[in-house]
């Protein structure tokens, strides 16, 4: 494990619904979780859907682009959140899905921005975001290691290479039997790039499971209510959920790291009662040759180690010793 902790990304997305001062409660939740940074998802409708009316899966698509545009923070309420970010001390970032998504993202400084699953192989989008020379978080749902490859490769022809690839898994929610986390050895073998979860399941088993593969970034979704109208508020984690998994990676973190020492507070109070350690099995006179059965090796720790028998057999006490009283390398002559 790195010593450098793994950046934790707060996924709010568009789970404001539209509402300003929402949008600031899930920074807040975000803080208070002491996630690394929050980020949201900069949607205008005209840039992500066909306009007219289609098949959309199982969809109504007029009613979602009619959800996207009722749920849009104005570009001045992302200014906005970015300032509160600041002020909170939290980054702030968010996802992009056109050109103008990203040149107002691109106007805050962020520290990265966001390019989701559903455009890794938008080499428009790759080209825009790529000018901004700011570093790109690449989800990687819905494909295969060779589309990986080809999007890699349209950023390298851009003399770009700041790139952090998120393996996802595009379900919603994701079965933690199907992360396939193998997977994130593959894209940092393949591409040498700093690799990242962008985990959509239930729980932080996969999350802490992947900490074994040395990622450098958790990206997870969380909400206020699960319960509401949106895109991804049922199988967003709500906010007690949320800070218990940011707590669950820290601890995990912990547990993976090389602390120096490998006995601490609790294993050493076991210790001193588990131990075994050599006591007199009789009472003994000076001068006595100290014989096997005369030693008793049992617990609790005391002065001389069980390893430490054969220093005491065969040799003369110094001095008289009770019985059960513990051996200790001053009373051999």
């Amino acid at each position: 494990m790195s010593e450098e902790k793994v950046h934790i990304i707060a996924e709010a997305g568009t789970n404001h619904n539209g509402n300003f001062s929402t949008a600031k409660k899930l920074v807040d939740i975000a803080v208070k979780a002491k996630a690394d940074s929050v980020k949201f998802q900069i949607i205008y409708p005209e840039g992500l859907y066909l306009p007219g009316v289609y098949e959309f899966g199982h969809y109504d698509i007029l009613k979602v682009v009619e959800m996207r545009r009722r749920f849009m923070l104005t570009d001045k309420n992302y200014l906005q959140l970015d300032e509160y970010c600041r002020k909170k001390k939290i980054a702030f970032s968010a996802s992009v899905f056109d050109k103008r998504g990203a040149d107002l993202l691109a106007g805050m400084n962020p520290p990265f921005i966001k390019i989701a699953s559903t455009d890794l192989n938008n080499f428009r989008l790759l080209r825009i975001v790529a000018e901004k020379g700011i570093k790109m978080i690449l989800s990687t749902g819905m494909s295969t290691l060779s589309q990986v490859e080809k999007s890699v490769n349209e950023l390298y022809k851009s003399g770009f290479d700041k790139i952090v690839l998120m393996h996802c898994v595009s379900a919603y929610p994701a079965r933690l039997e199907e992360m396939n986390l193998g997977f994130i050895d593959a894209l940092r073998t393949s591409f040498g790039f700093p690799v990242g979860l962008s985990d959509h399941t239930q729980g932080s088993i996969a999350a802490c499971m992947a900490l074994t593969k040395k990622i450098s970034y958790i990206e997870k979704h969380y909400t206020i209510d699960h319960t509401q109208e949106g895109f991804d508020h049922l199988y967003a984690f709500e906010e007690d959920q949320f800070i218990e998994y940011v707590d669950n990676i820290r601890k995990a973190e912990e547990a993976l790291s090389f602390q120096g020492s490998k006995l601490k507070k609790d294993e050493l109070y076991v210790k001193k009662r588990a131990r075994r350690s050599l006591y007199a099995a009789r009472a003994m006179k000076k001068g006595e040759v100290i014989k096997d059965k005369d030693v008793m090796v049992v617990r609790p720790e005391g002065i001389m180690d069980a390893s430490e028998i054969d220093l005491i057999i065969g040799k003369k006490l110094n001095r008289n010793i009770k019985l059960y009283e513990p051996f200790s390398p001053d009373m051999i002559s």
